[in-house]
């Protein structure tokens, strides 16, 4: 027997934390309330609880497609996630530094820049 997979609320707040989560909920209005609830049910509930890949592989990949897409906002809150799902800050700079192949130059110096904003935050508030 098969146990169900955790809901998308769930996962995202497992990666994401639940301070991020919390923000970005409570940030929701009317007109965006819809926009949150389609990411939890399709972005977080149908992709991220597959089978498959495990989430530290999902981070890396949603690492490479925001600086393929110039998203640093949303990178530096993948980032985080990233660290939370176990990425090193060597396994997420080599991915950055894969994109700017692929991705182009500017949007990899846009992905490090968001990345080091993050990673600085990350490691400013670890308990000493």
């Amino acid at each position: 027997m098969h146990s169900k997979p955790p809901d998308g609320l769930q996962v995202r707040r497992q990666v994401m934390g639940d301070a991020f989560v919390d923000r970005a909920l409570g940030n929701a209005t009317a007109f965006s309330q819809p926009l949150q609830d389609f990411v939890n049910e399709h972005a977080w509930g149908g992709v991220w609880t597959r089978d498959g890949l495990p989430l530290k592989t999902r981070s890396l990949i949603t690492l490479a497609a925001l600086t393929a897409l110039k998203c640093p906002q949303e990178l530096k809150g993948h980032i985080r996630g990233a660290l939370n799902n176990g990425c090193t800050m060597e396994e997420i700079r080599e991915t950055l530094l894969h994109c700017a192949v692929y991705a182009g130059v500017p949007a990899a110096v846009d992905a490090f820049r968001a990345a080091q904003e993050a990673l600085d935050d990350w490691q400013a508030n670890q308990p000493s």
